[in-house]
């Protein structure tokens, strides 16, 4: 009995101090009401006093959010006065929405009910939205918005040079620069280009600014205002047009949009087949990723950026090559990668530029021609149409060269680029990727390429060699079949046999092609002499063009 009762009040004793314990850590020791007191503690006297030790949060019924992120971040919430430059307690930045109207994990990710800092962002086992890296944290705007028109990097980088060199921020801010007061001159108060994308701006401003340049005895409006070429002007409101509060973010799209990406990769319906889909590629659930390869810490954004520094490392097997990107393009691009997300509320609640994309098929990219080159065939035929060479496989054809453009006509780039090469890794962007307008931008773009090379103009019939096919396989055999395969099918060179390809060259293209070669490249000017290869005289090149022209008919 005496053994009994023991054991009783050890139980009674060990209940109330577990009962002791989990009162003091729910009422004294969490981490966010520690936080709270540590808050408190930092206000003056008179904002000290009104305030309460308490949970937290933004409850927004519309979005179905309801985000526990101010119970420790408490500078940011509604009616608090924050305590400056405090990482914790600060206010929030100045952005576009207002917090309290949105909640937080819509732009942040990671998971709004927790109350503790390693659960709240997602940091922990299985949580499959782990709050985004704070130097990403404008990767978040992708949730809702859809940037449209965005340009390929140097038309970017030329807009935001002409505001600089135009002297646009003596008056204007942008970004957090500019508009201070000169010595000497009066203030100007003109509008923040920060979000001009988003807000939108008067379009006749050129007229306006040069009325009030011309009215003004001196100041800044004679000192940094002049003339500017309607060229430059594009280029300017092109970067205005960018600027949508979100910094960093459409400069890391624009770099997505500059090396080709889609030519393999889709987004939103549009690119190429040949790598995965990368609509929601930021949304990638690192319980379900792969690490083993993948240096440092296991973060969807490291994986990301190592994966674009050595694919097959990280990715075993990958056909993506190693594209040989500096470490400013490895982060832009695993910044836009991470902004590619989608939140799945009512599209009452869409932002304009969203309901355009996806209702109205507004474009994300630019449709001038380098930025159409940029985003789906740079990174198979090099920025400048120079051709590319990646290991393990065929190189890529040199479109800008020269002796290329100088016998392709613009008929044949308009169909090769619409219906691209069957069984090859060149799509048809016509069916299904380009409009027919924008395959006319790309084809002008190519064209410029060559600098001052004109078209082609052939006054010979489409079909004209009248050569001896026989002659023409052995010839063939003997000085074409080592680069375009025993049977057409391509190895260095292209693939001859190929049904489109035959279907879109006239019998001058092939001709003069062996004729003039293609300087630069492994493919000779077999109408020119030299030691390396026998000269072909007409009567041969007809020959070998009239074999070719066999596979068109057997096929």
């Amino acid at each position: 009995m005496r053994r009994n009762k023991l054991l009783l009040l050890i139980a009674s004793l060990g209940t109330l101090a577990l009962l002791g314990t989990a009162a003091y850590q729910e009422t004294i020791a969490r981490e966010w009401r520690r936080l709270q007191r540590d808050y408190r503690g930092k206000l003056d006297p008179a904002h000290a006093a009104d305030f309460a030790v308490h949970l937290r949060q933004v409850y927004v019924p519309a979005l179905a959010a309801t985000d526990r992120c101010i119970s420790c971040h408490v500078g940011m919430a509604p009616g608090e006065t924050g305590v400056d430059g405090d990482r914790v307690f600060g206010r929030h930045p100045d952005v576009v929405h207002d917090p309290a109207d949105y909640g937080c994990v819509i732009c942040h990710d990671g998971q709004g009910r927790a109350t503790e800092s390693a659960a709240a962002h997602g940091d922990v086992e299985f949580w499959p939205h782990p709050m985004l890296p704070e130097k990403y944290a404008f990767a978040g705007c992708g949730s809702c918005h859809t940037h449209l028109a965005v340009p390929n990097l140097g038309e970017l980088g030329r807009g935001r040079q002409l505001v600089e060199r135009n002297d646009c921020l003596a008056c204007h801010r942008l970004d957090g620069r500019g508009g201070t007061l000169r010595p000497g001159t009066e203030p100007v108060v003109a509008p923040d280009l920060s979000r001009t994308g988003g807000t939108g701006y008067d379009r006749d401003w050129y007229v306006k600014h040069r009325a009030h340049h011309d009215a003004a005895a001196g100041g800044l409006w004679r000192a940094s205002f002049g003339e500017i070429p309607d060229g430059d002007r594009a280029a300017i409101e092109t970067f205005l047009d960018s600027r949508v509060g979100a910094p960093g973010l459409v400069e890391a799209k624009a770099v997505f949009h500059s090396l080709g990406c889609r030519g393999c990769h889709k987004i939103a319906g549009v690119g190429g087949d040949d790598g995965p889909d990368l609509t929601r590629e930021g949304e990638k659930d690192p319980g379900l990723t792969n690490f083993r390869h993948v240096r440092g810490e296991h973060t969807i954004a490291n994986w990301l950026g190592e994966h674009f520094r050595a694919p097959a490392t990280v990715v075993p097997g990958s056909a993506m090559p190693q594209l040989g990107l500096t470490e400013a393009q490895v982060d832009a691009l695993t910044f836009y990668m991470l902004s590619l997300r989608r939140s799945d509320q009512r599209e009452a609640y869409w932002p304009k530029d969203r309901i355009r994309a996806e209702r109205f098929g507004a474009r994300e990219f630019a449709t001038d021609g380098a930025t159409l080159f940029g985003t789906f065939c740079a990174a198979c035929h090099g920025p400048a149409g120079e051709g590319m060479r990646y290991p393990g496989m065929a190189a890529f054809p040199a479109i800008g060269n020269p002796d290329f453009l100088a016998v392709a006509s613009d008929r044949f780039l308009t169909e090769t680029v619409t219906h691209g090469r069957p069984g090859r890794r060149m799509p048809a962007w016509g069916e299904g990727g380009l409009r027919p307008e924008e395959v006319t931008a790309v084809v002008g773009f190519v064209r410029s390429l060559a600098g001052r090379t004109p078209a082609p103009v052939d006054a010979e019939p489409y079909r004209w060699a009248k050569g001896d096919a026989a002659a023409g396989a052995e010839l063939y055999a003997g000085t074409c079949a080592s680069c375009h395969g025993e049977k057409g099918e391509g190895k260095e060179g292209p693939a001859l046999a190929n049904p489109r390809f035959l279907a879109a060259a006239t019998d001058t293209y092939l001709a003069e092609t062996i004729r003039r070669g293609r300087r630069n490249t492994s493919m000779p000017a077999f109408g020119s002499a030299s030691p390396q290869h026998r000269v072909l005289d007409d009567r041969e090149i007809a020959a070998v063009v009239s074999f070719v022209r066999t596979w068109e008919v057997s096929r």
